[in-house]
C-alpha cells in the first residue's frame, strides 16, 4: 500500500507540473510544431511498437489507460505533452519512463531492448523477476521493478562523453540490395556498454542509426554490388541522441580490429572507408555478394563533444559495470573495451 501511494504521489507531482503548460491555439497543433497525429504515433511507437488505428481521441485515451490507468486531465495538446514528456523527458526531480526502464534492464540483464514496445519490456523484467506477467497500469509496474531493483532509485548525472569517443556496434538485421532503397534507415545495436566516470552514458543494446546513401546491385561483366551507408547518432540514456560518424578514428580502429575486418569480408570481397571529406561519413561495401549480414560490427565515433545524463552506478552494484571506463588503446581514440 505504501508503494502504491508513493507511486500516485509521483504521478500527481508530474502532472501538476504539466498541468500548467499552457494550451497551444488548435487542439490538433503539435507539441514539437507538426501535426498532433505524428505526436501520437509517437508515442504508440513507445508503448506498442506501432502507431495504432482509430481517431485520435480514442486512441490517445487507449494509450493513457495503458500507461496510467486513467485518462488524463486538460487539452488534447496539454495531455499529448504530458504523456510524450513522461516518456522521454521526465521532470526537473524524475529521469524519464524510458531512462528508468532502461536502467532497469540493464540491472538485470546487462543490456536494453529499445525496439521493443513498452509493454513487452516490462512484460519480461517481471518474468524475469516474478516468473510470471503482472497485470496493471505499465507506469506502476516499471516503478515497482525499479523499487525492488533500485530501492535508492534511478537519479541521472550529467557526463560530459569527450569528442571522437569510438564505440563499436552491429548490424541489427541483414541488408539486402535486393530489399533496400537510398534513404532507407538502419539501425545498429552497441556491442559493449559505454560508462564514463562511473557513469553509465549507454548500455549495451542501444541503438545507433544510419541511414543508406547508395545501392548498386551486381552489374553485367563481373561489375560487383554496392552498398552505401552512413551513420547519424548514437541512442544514449534519456533518450537523447548524440551525432556520430565513421571519422578517422573510428577508420583506424575497424582497421585494426581484424575480428571487424572478417566479418565485413565474410559477406563482401572488400569494404571502402568513407572518411568526412568523402561521399558520405560512412563505409562503401563492394562484393559478389548481396547481403550484408545481421552482426556485421562497425565502429563509429562521436562527431563532437556532448553533455548529457547517465546514470551514476552505485558503489553496492559496481560490479555489474562489464566495460569499465573508456579506455585509449594504441593508435586510436576513447573505445569501450
Amino acid at each position: 500500500m505504501r508503494l502504491r501511494s508513493l507511486i500516485f504521489t509521483a504521478l500527481a507531482i508530474f502532472f501538476t507540473v504539466f498541468s500548467v503548460i499552457p494550451a497551444m491555439s488548435t487542439e490538433t497543433a503539435a507539441v514539437d510544431g507538426g501535426p498532433a497525429f505524428y505526436t501520437l504515433e509517437r508515442i504508440e511507437t513507445i508503448v506498442y511498437g506501432a502507431p495504432q488505428g482509430g481517431g485520435l481521441i480514442s486512441r490517445l485515451a487507449n494509450a493513457e489507460k495503458d500507461v496510467f490507468g486513467r485518462e488524463l486531465p486538460g487539452s488534447l495538446t496539454e495531455r499529448q505533452t504530458a504523456m510524450l514528456d513522461f516518456l522521454e523527458k521526465g521532470s526537473r526531480t524524475q529521469p524519464s519512463v524510458l531512462f528508468k526502464l532502461a536502467v532497469a534492464e540493464w540491472a538485470v540483464s546487462q543490456r536494453i531492448y529499445p525496439s521493443w514496445p513498452l509493454a513487452r519490456r516490462v512484460e519480461t523484467l517481471e518474468s524475469i523477476l516474478d516468473g510470471a506477467v503482472q497485470g496493471g497500469a505499465l507506469a506502476s509496474r516499471i516503478e515497482k521493478i525499479i523499487t525492488r531493483l533500485l530501492p535508492e532509485g534511478t537519479i541521472s548525472s550529467s557526463v560530459d562523453v569527450p569528442a571522437s569517443t569510438v564505440v563499436k556496434t552491429a548490424l541489427s538485421k541483414t541488408l539486402s540490395v535486393s530489399n533496400i532503397k537510398v534513404d532507407d534507415k538502419v539501425v545498429l545495436n552497441l556491442t559493449e556498454e559505454i560508462v564514463i566516470n562511473k557513469i553509465l552514458v549507454a548500455p549495451k543494446g542501444s541503438r545507433v542509426f544510419a541511414h543508406i546513401t547508395k545501392v548498386k546491385r551486381p552489374r553485367s561483366f563481373g561489375r560487383p554490388s554496392e552498398i552505401e551507408m552512413a551513420f547519424d547518432a548514437l541512442e544514449v540514456l534519456g533518450p537523447v541522441s548524440i551525432p556520430v560518424t565513421m571519422g578517422e578514428s573510428a577508420k583506424k580502429a575497424m582497421e585494426t580490429d581484424q575480428a571487424t575486418v572478417g566479418a565485413v569480408g565474410a559477406s563482401f570481397a572488400g569494404a571502402v572507408l568513407l572518411g568526412p571529406v568523402g561521399l558520405a561519413s560512412g563505409i562503401l561495401v563492394r562484393g559478389s555478394d548481396k547481403e550484408l549480414k545481421e552482426g556485421t560490427l562497425f565502429y563509429v565515433e562521436t562527431s563532437g563533444a556532448a553533455t548529457v545524463n547517465g546514470y551514476k552506478v552505485p558503489e553496492q552494484i559496481s560490479a555489474l559495470v562489464s566495460s569499465g571506463d573508456l579506455s585509449v588503446p594504441q593508435g586510436s581514440s576513447p573505445v569501450t573495451k
